[in-house]
């Protein structure tokens, strides 16, 4: 931890958060951060927590586990570009996703459209309809 005597700039973690693109509004940083979702230094974390460039901050999203390094400062929404320039991105990779034919469907090929009625009935028929 840093001493109360460290002069170096800080921002508040729900403001860092969406400067960061992390969430979509800043609610939903509140409400993450009220929930018990985002870690500062391996301490849980409110939404007025401050933090500085070097902090590690961890958050459970829809998509998983993210694990973020603090590397600049920012209290608004930047555009994405500029918002990737805050931190370096220390995550897991994410869990593959899982195929149609695992859950028992017809894979298409990607990109070939919508299904034909003859496609349609085959899969009314697959699911039981």
């Amino acid at each position: 931890m840093s001493d109360p005597g460290d002069s170096s700039p800080t921002v508040r973690v729900d403001r860092w958060l969406l400067a960061a693109r992390v969430f979509k509004t800043r609610p939903l940083c509140q409400q993450a951060c009220e929930g018990g979702k985002v870690s500062v230094n391996g301490a849980r974390a409110s939404s007025h927590k401050p933090v500085r460039a070097g902090d590690r901050v961890r958050i459970q999203t829809e998509r998983g586990l993210r694990d973020l390094e603090v590397r600049g400062l920012g209290e608004k929404r930047l555009p994405s570009a500029d918002a990737l320039l805050l931190y370096a991105d220390h995550s897991p990779p994410p869990e593959p996703r899982p195929e149609a034919s695992a859950l028992g469907g017809p894979v298409p090929d990607r990109g070939a459209g919508r299904p034909s009625k003859r496609d349609r009935r085959a899969i009314s028929r697959l699911r039981g309809r």
